[in-house]
């Protein structure tokens, strides 16, 4: 994409010092959106191996004698693989099936929702996971704080991504970095303050500071257009005067003008989507979702299915340890990869998929024949299983933004967004009984 339609994607082209500082002031405001949006999310998967331990420890009212009791590792069973009796699947799983409902269903009718109201829902949400996970005494009251989670998250997504077509299009890579940088933030910090002696609880508790930080960089930081309003549904359009059309995905050449009900010709780009636009909309964003969807279903097999399998006794980690620091590292490479997004472009994201499809089958071999000689190669592959999926998603979403009808734009950012979580809530239908099986050995 040449600099002429770079500028003529933009709502707004900013010029100048004040233009440098009001576009330096939206990337940072976008950064610090996805860095809060996806926290949550992040540190109850990184928490998932903790949550589910100590609802076991508390549900054992009496020690058994014998093996099960001496057993040095950190489960209830003389297993090899060291298994938690639920799989972290099934965090997984109320980790991402609300927000797949939400981005299923949303991107329809959530036009009618102000953005200043979205907003203040996800930091509720977000604020509330933190409180039910940290007070828990049951497994399920511990899943019903991860849903919270998922709740804040999806409708956070699905909103920022809508609202990144109202700003330049350097926001984008600004989200980008930003969710990238949650995983890190996430899976590190949550690693750190546990292995310094703080209870998961007491963990929990202080990230309550991080809904707060979302709600003063939406309402504070970011710095909207004159015709966007908070509170009131349909903001203003960004066709408004802002954009050069570019060619739609799934408008025809010659359907420039439409009839209205009086028959008069007007023009589509003022005209809001109909049901059936949205629908072809769809149809046309499958080249995206579709490896979206996969290299997530792969990435995430890995991370719930296998990683807790992959334990390795005589390292100085202990079992909990080595999976925090997997989540930790997978997170490090989504980060550096969604950053990347600043500095080149990478269009066949189709190879992507196919990469990340070979780490699971390499990583399910290793589950099951135990090859690796240490887990310092694990934590190379993980790493590189995460700078898979973080480019994945970036260059999709930046694929989307240039190619797409600035009618259909705000539309296809949100639906697009359901890619991920398909492919991350199929995955735990293997990993689940994968889990389940090596456990059984």
């Amino acid at each position: 994409m040449d600099q002429r339609d770079s500028v003529n994607a933009d709502p707004d082209v900013l010029t100048g010092s004040h233009g440098r500082f009001q576009k330096c002031r939206n990337q940072s405001g976008f950064w610090l959106l996805g860095l809060c949006n996806n926290f949550a999310y992040v540190v109850m998967l990184s928490a998932a191996h903790d949550i589910l331990k100590q609802q076991e420890s508390q549900n054992v009212t009496t020690p058994t004698p014998g093996p099960l009791s001496s057993h040095s590792g950190n489960s209830s069973n003389s297993n090899r693989y060291d298994c938690n009796p639920v799989s972290t699947a099934a965090v997984l799983l109320a980790d991402i099936l609300p927000t797949l409902l939400i981005k299923l269903t949303a991107p329809f009718v959530i036009h009618k929702v102000p953005y200043g109201f979205r907003i203040l829902v996800c930091v509720a949400t977000a604020m509330t996971s933190f409180l039910v996970v940290s007070f828990s005494s049951t497994v399920w009251m511990s899943i019903l704080g991860v849903i919270f989670a998922s709740v804040s998250s999806g409708l956070g997504e699905l909103s920022f991504l809508s609202l990144t077509v109202y700003f330049s299009s350097d926001v984008l890579n600004g989200w980008g970095s930003g969710t990238g940088g949650a995983g890190v933030a996430g899976a590190l910090l949550y690693s750190a303050i546990t292995q310094a002696g703080l209870s998961p609880r007491v963990t929990l508790l202080i990230m309550l500071t991080v809904p707060v930080v979302m709600l003063i960089s939406y309402f504070l930081l970011l710095d909207f257009p004159p015709s966007f309003t908070q509170w009131r549904p349909g903001s203003g359009s960004p066709s408004e005067g802002h954009f050069q059309e570019r060619r739609p995905l799934i408008v025809d050449d010659d359907e420039d003008y439409v009839q209205d009900e009086k028959g008069d010709r007007e023009e589509r780009s003022t005209r809001p989507l109909t049901f059936s636009d949205k629908l072809h909309v769809l149809k046309g964003l499958l080249k995206f979702t579709v490896p979206l969807c996969v290299v997530y279903f792969a990435e995430y097999f890995i991370n719930q299915g296998l990683l807790e399998l992959l334990y390795f006794p005589n390292s100085s980690l202990s079992h909990a340890d080595q999976y925090r620091w997997y989540q930790t590292l997978y997170q490090i490479g989504v980060f550096i990869s969604r950053t990347s997004l600043f500095f080149f472009k990478f269009r066949r994201v189709w190879v992507l998929s196919l990469l990340q499809c070979v780490n699971a089958v390499v990583l399910l071999i290793s589950v099951h024949y135990q090859f690796w000689p240490s887990i310092w190669i694990v934590f190379a592959v993980v790493l590189y299983e995460g700078l898979l999926g973080g480019a994945a998603y970036v260059n999709i979403f930046y694929l989307i933004r240039v190619e797409t009808g600035e009618r259909e734009r705000e539309f296809a950012m949100a639906a697009a967004s359901v890619g991920d979580s398909i492919g991350i809530a199929l995955s735990a239908a293997p990993a689940i009984p994968i889990h389940n099986y090596f456990c059984s050995l």
